[in-house]
C-alpha cells in the first residue's frame, strides 16, 4: 500500500466507503480462488455488538459497556466479579484471535494452529514451561481473590464464545480454515497469567548481550568487546535515582513509605557494579579470525545456535536488546502549570497489529468493599485488570529496568544425570507431546538442572555445545562437549499478578510500594504520582526478583555450572532495591538508563541502556522549569516527540569539516550545513546522517565482528577461521557471510554505540578507523578519511534508495513504518497479508531518540520498535489526561476501529482521556448493556 502522506479523519468514514473498499479487495483476489470465500459477510461476520442489550450468564446484575468514537470501552458494574466477567467479554469482542494466538505461544501450542513449521517453537517453549510455571502459580502461589478475579474473567471470554463458529469469532479462522479444521478451546485462568511470562521473555534484560560477547571472542580481543561495551557514562548521562549515599549496613530505611511526602525518602538510591567483559586473556593483536584458536571454536558455532533458537520465539513485545525500552518521567506540582503532578509513559515495543496494547476504564458504580476499582489505562487482550494507567487516588507508568535476571551455565552432563562439584546428580524429567495442525505429533523429553532446563537439548548444533569452550582450569572432561541450562527468575512462580490488582486499588505511595513488592517479574522502573496535600506526590520504586551472584561471576557471560561458587545465592530484598520519594530535584525520569550510582552495593546489571533519551529528557525539563517555568500538559506531549539525536550533535560538526573533493558527495555533506540534529520525516538533512552513520559503524565496527553477529547474506573476504592454517598463509581471505536477521545484527547503532564511537573521535589514529577497502583508494588509517569515505558510500547509497536529486530525500521516505498481523500477515497467503497488515507510514524520529522509531543500523532504516501507546496523566484533574494507542481498540481487519489512531500517533497527537462519568458520558458514541 502506497506511504499515508496525508492523514484521514479518526471518525467513521461511511460505511459505503468501506464496503467498497472491501468489495475492490475481493475483486482483486476473486481471480486466486479466495474472493468466493472472503465475502464482505465474511469480513463483517466477526464485527461485536456494542449497541443495545445482550445476556452473559453469571452476572449479578447488569453492566453498562460505553465506547467513545475510537471504540475505546469504559465498563460499568457493582460487584468486582461483574466487572471483570464484562472485561473478559469486551476484550473478547474486540481481539480474541490475537489473545488465542498469544495463548497457544506461551503454552508451547503454536503448532495445533499453524502446522509444522511452528515444532521447533513450541519444543523450546515447552523446555522453557512457561505455561506449566503459569500453572504452579495458580494453584500455588496467588491469593484467593485474585483467583476469583481470574476465573471471573475467564468465564467472561467464554460467554462470547459459546456457540460460535471460528468464522464468526475473527476472520483469521476463515484463512486458517484453508489448511484444517480449528475447534476453539474454552479460556483459562492459567492461559491470563501465562501471558506475563511472555511479557517477562521480551524484558528478561542481558542475555542476548552474554551471548553476543562470547561470539567476539573469537574475532576480537579483550581490550576490543571492551571498547564495544564501555562502562556507564555516569558523567553525562544521570541515573533514575542519583541521590544514593551507601548506608553500610544494607538496611533500607523504614523500608514502607507512608504516602506524606518525605523529602528524598531514604532507601538505596543508587547503583551498578562496573561492566568488563570477564573474558580471559587473549593477548595483544588486531581484527583477526580465530583469536583464541581451537579452544573458541566449537563454542563459536554452538552460541550462534542458541542466538537463533532464541530468536525463533516469537517477541511479541519487540527485539531484545539495546533498543527496547521505554520512556517515563513524572513532574511534581511545583513545576507544572496545573499546581499537581504530570506523569508521562510511552513503552518502546516491536510495531504490530493490532497494538500489543488494549485501551480501557474499569469503573464500580461505587467503590465499596464489594467492589473495589474505578482504574483506566493500558491493559493487554487476554489479561484482568489495568497495567499502566490511573486509578482515582494516583497514577503510574512502567519502563523497562533491564536487570540481569538470565544466566547460561555450562552443564558437563551424561545420559544420566549432570555434574555438582564432583557428584553426579540426576536430570528431572518430563516428556512434552506436541500436536500438529492436520494431524501427527512429536514428543520430546526435557531435562532440568539446578539451575534450569537443558535448552541445548533443542538443537542438533547445541547437542554439543561448549566441546571446544574456553573454560579455565580445573574443569571436568569435556568428552561430548558441554550442555547449556537457563537460569530465569520467570521459571520460579511468583506473584506478578496479584501485583497488577493491587497496583489497581492503591491510594498512596505505601500501597504502590506493597504493590510493587509482588511485582517480581519482569522487573521494571515504576514511577508514581498522586494529588493528596498542596503539590501532589511523586515517587519511584525498582521491583523485581533479581538474583545475587557469587563476587567472580557478574552475568556477563555463560558460567560453570559444576561449580556451585556460580550459584545464585539468594534475591535482593525488595527493601534494599533503589526507591525515590518526593526528590528536592521535584522530577524523575526513567528510560532505561542506570538506576542507580555505583556506590549501590548490589549488582543489578552490566548492560543499562546507555542514558542518551533519558539525559535529553532530564536537558528539556530542566529548561523548562528553570528561573521558575511551569512545565503543562502539552510540554510532556512535546517532549515525547522529541526527535533530536545525540549522535548527530557529537559527530556532524567533524563531518563538516572533513574535506570533500568529490562535488558529487559535497552536495550531500552541504545538507549538514544549518542543521539542527532533529530526524523530522521531511528532512533531508536527517537522511543523510543516518546513512552516514550506518556506514560508519559499518566501516569502523560491522566488517569486523564475526559472522554470527552480521546480518544474514552479506558476505565479506575475510582472514580464514580455521586455526590449522599456517601463519604464512593467513593472509589468504575466504569468502564469509553473515547470519543474523537483520533487525538482530550488530552493530545496531543504538545509544552503547555512541558512547563506543565518542572517545574515538578523540583518538584519530585509533585502530577501529583502520580499513581494507574494496580497492586501494578505499583504504583508511585515520578517522578523517573513514568518516570521507562513510560520507561517500551514504551519498551512493541515498541516490540508490531515494534518487540522484538531494532535494526530494527525506528521512520518513527511509524509515518507514509498516503494520503486520503477528501471524497470518507474517507467514499467510500475499492475498492475507494484503488484506491484515497496513502502512508504510513515513515516520520522524529515530534510534535513541526521545521520539524512539528505532531501526537497526545493521540492517537498514525500516522502523522495528516503537512507542508502542502514548500517556500524559494530569494528575487530579483526570478527565484533561491524554492518551494514543498505535493502532486502534479492534483487531477486526475493516473494522472501523482496526487502525484508526495511527494517523494521529504518528503526527504525534494524543487523545481525549475521558475517566469521569459526565466525561465518559459526553463522549460516548456507542452504548451496550449486558444482563444476567
Amino acid at each position: 500500500m502506497p506511504a499515508n502522506t496525508t492523514v484521514s479523519s479518526p471518525k467513521k468514514k461511511g460505511r459505503r466507503a468501506r464496503l467498497l473498499v472491501i468489495a475492490l479487495v475481493l475483486a482483486l483476489v476473486a481471480g486466486v480462488g479466495y474472493g468466493a470465500y472472503w465475502s464482505v459477510s465474511t469480513v463483517r461476520a466477526p464485527f461485536p455488538q456494542t449497541t443495545g442489550t445482550l445476556q452473559l450468564a453469571g452476572l449479578s446484575g447488569p453492566v453498562d459497556v460505553k465506547r467513545d468514537g475510537y471504540g475505546v470501552p469504559q465498563i460499568y458494574a457493582s460487584t468486582d466479579e461483574d466487572l471483570f466477567r464484562a472485561q473478559g467479554y469486551v476484550q473478547a469482542q474486540d481481539r480474541f484471535w490475537e489473545m488465542d494466538v498469544r495463548r497457544h505461544m506461551t503454552a508451547g501450542r503454536l503448532s495445533e494452529m499453524l502446522g509444522k513449521d511452528m515444532v521447533d517453537t513450541d519444543a523450546f517453549l515447552r523446555t522453557l514451561g512457561w505455561h506449566r510455571v503459569a500453572k504452579e502459580e495458580y494453584d500455588e502461589v496467588l491469593s484467593e481473590e485474585t483467583k476469583k478475579n481470574l476465573r471471573a474473567y475467564a468465564d467472561g471470554v467464554n460467554a462470547y464464545l459459546k456457540d460460535k463458529a471460528p468464522r464468526d469469532v475473527s476472520v483469521e479462522y476463515s484463512a486458517l480454515a484453508f489448511s484444517h479444521d480449528y475447534a476453539i478451546e474454552p479460556w483459562t485462568p492459567v492461559d491470563s497469567i501465562a501471558w506475563l511470562k511472555a511479557m517477562a521473555w521480551d524484558l528478561r534484560g542481558n542475555m542476548q548481550d552474554e551471548i553476543d560477547r562470547s561470539l567476539m571472542t573469537s574475532r576480537l580481543t579483550d581490550e576490543q568487546i571492551e571498547d564495544l561495551y564501555p562502562a556507564y557514562p555516569y558523567k553525562t548521562h544521570r541515573p533514575v535515582v542519583e541521590d544514593f549515599k551507601a548506608s553500610g549496613d544494607g538496611e533500607d530505611g523504614d523500608g514502607t513509605g507512608d504516602g506524606t511526602g518525605t523529602g528524598d525518602g531514604g532507601g538505596f538510591q543508587g547503583g551498578v557494579q562496573g561492566s568488563g567483559t570477564g573474558q580471559t586473556d587473549q593477548g595483544a593483536g588486531g581484527f583477526q579470525s580465530g583469536a583464541q584458536g581451537d579452544l573458541q571454536g566449537g563454542l563459536q558455532s554452538q552460541l550462534a545456535a542458541l542466538s537463533e533458537a532464541l530468536d525463533s520465539v516469537p517477541a511479541l513485545l519487540g527485539p531484545n536488546g539495546d533498543g527496547i525500552g521505554s520512556n517515563s518521567w513524572v513532574v511534581s506540582g511545583e513545576h507544572t502549570t496545573t499546581g499537581k503532578p504530570l506523569l508521562a509513559n510511552d513503552p518502546h515495543l516491536a510495531p504490530q497489529l493490532p497494538s500489543v496494547w488494549y485501551q480501557m476504564g474499569l469503573h464500580c458504580r461505587a467503590v465499596s468493599d464489594k467492589c473495589r476499582y474505578d482504574v483506566a489505562g493500558y491493559t493487554f487482550a487476554g489479561m484482568p485488570g489495568v497495567v499502566i494507567g490511573h486509578n482515582q487516588d494516583i497514577a503510574w507508568g512502567f519502563t523497562n529496568l533491564g536487570a540481569d535476571v538470565t544466566d547460561l551455565y555450562l552443564q558437563k552432563v551424561t545420559d544420566r544425570g549432570y555434574l555438582r562439584g564432583t557428584k553426579e546428580v540426576p536430570f528431572e524429567t518430563r516428556d512434552e507431546v506436541i500436536r500438529i495442525a492436520g494431524g501427527g505429533s512429536r514428543t520430546i523429553t526435557v531435562r532440568t538442572t539446578n539451575n534450569g532446563p537443558l535448552i541445548s537439548d533443542r538443537s542438533g548444533e547445541l547437542e554439543k555445545v561448549g566441546q571446544k569452550a574456553p573454560i579455565a582450569d580445573p574443569a571436568p572432561d569435556r568428552g561430548d562437549g558441554y550442555a547449556v541450562s537457563l537460569r530465569w527468575t520467570a521459571l520460579t512462580p511468583g506473584k506478578s499478578m496479584d501485583a497488577v490488582f493491587k497496583l489497581n486499588r492503591a491510594r498512596d505511595f505505601k500501597g504502590f510500594r506493597d504493590a510493587a513488592r509482588d511485582f517480581e517479574v519482569p522487573s521494571q522502573n515504576l514511577v508514581y504520582a498522586d494529588a493528596k496535600g498542596a503539590k501532589g506526590h511523586i515517587g519511584y520504586q525498582a521491583p523485581g526478583k533479581i538474583p545475587v551472584r557469587a563476587e567472580k561471576h557478574d552475568g556477563t557471560l555463560p558460567a560453570p555450572g559444576w561449580d556451585p561458587a556460580y550459584d545464585w545465592k539468594k534475591y535482593i530484598p525488595f527493601d534494599e532495591l533503589p526507591y525515590e520519594e518526593n526528590p528536592e530535584r521535584g522530577y524523575i525520569v526513567t528510560a532505561n538508563q542506570a538506576v542507580v550510582n555505583d556506590e549501590y552495593p548490589h549488582h543489578l546489571t552490566a548492560d543499562w541502556g546507555y542514558g542518551s533519551r533519558s539525559q535529553r529528557i532530564n536537558d528539556l525539563i530542566e529548561s523548562k522549569i528553570k528561573d521558575g517555568g511551569k512545565i503543562s500538559t502539552d510540554d510532556m506531549r512535546t517532549m515525547q516527540t522529541d526527535n533530536q539525536s545525540e549522535i548527530a550533535k557529537l559527530l556532524t560538526p567533524l563531518l563538516l569539516k572533513v574535506d570533500i573533493a568529490d562535488p558529487y558527495v559535497r552536495e550531500a555533506q552541504k545538507l549538514l550545513e544549518g542543521w539542527d540534529y532533529t530526524q523530522e520525516a521531511d528532512s533531508p538533512a536527517a537522511a543523510y546522517f543516518n546513512a552516514v552513520w550506518r556506514n560508519v559503524l559499518k566501516l569502523a565496527f560491522g566488517d569486523k565482528l564475526p559472522k554470527e553477529l552480521r546480518v544474514k547474506g552479506e558476505c565479506l573476504n575475510v582472514p580464514p577461521a580455521d586455526p590449522t592454517v599456517p601463519d604464512d598463509q593467513r593472509d589468504r581471505l575466504v569468502r564469509e557471510c553473515g547470519q543474523r536477521d537483520a533487525d538482530k545484527a550488530q552493530p545496531d547503532g543504538g545509544d552503547r554505540w555512541y558512547e563506543v564511537v565518542r572517545p574515538l573521535l578523540e583518538d584519530e589514529d585509533n585502530a577501529w578507523w583502520r580499513t581494507p577497502g574494496n580497492r586501494l583508494d578505499d583504504a583508511t588509517e585515520t578517522r578523517d578519511q573513514l568518516l570521507a569515505r562513510a560520507m561517500k558510500d551514504a551519498r551512493w547509497e541515498l541516490t540508490a534508495q531515494l534518487g540522484k536529486d538531494i532535494s526530494t530525500w527525506s528521512w520518513g521516505r527511509l524509515h518507514q513504518l509498516n503494520l503486520r498481523n503477528q501471524t497470518l500477515g507474517t507467514g499467510g497467503p500475499d492475498v492475507v497479508k494484503f488484506l491484515l497488515n497496513r502502512g508504510p507510514w513515513n515516520l520522524a524520529g529515530g534510534e535513541a531518540a526521545v521520539n524512539a522509531t528505532g531501526w537497526n543500523a545493521a540492517g537498514g532504516y525500516g522502523v522495528v520498535w516503537v512507542p508502542s501507546m502514548r500517556m500524559v496523566v494530569n494528575v487530579g484533574d483526570w478527565d484533561k489526561s491524554r492518551w494514543i494507542n498505535l493502532t486502534g481498540a479492534s483487531g477486526h481487519a475493516y473494522h472501523p476501529h482496526y487502525t484508526d489512531q495511527t494517523d494521529a500517533w504518528a503526527r504525534g497527537e494524543l487523545l481525549d482521556w475521558p475517566f469521569s462519568d459526565e466525561a465518559v458520558d459526553a463522549a460516548k458514541a456507542d452504548h451496550l448493556v449486558l444482563k444476567p
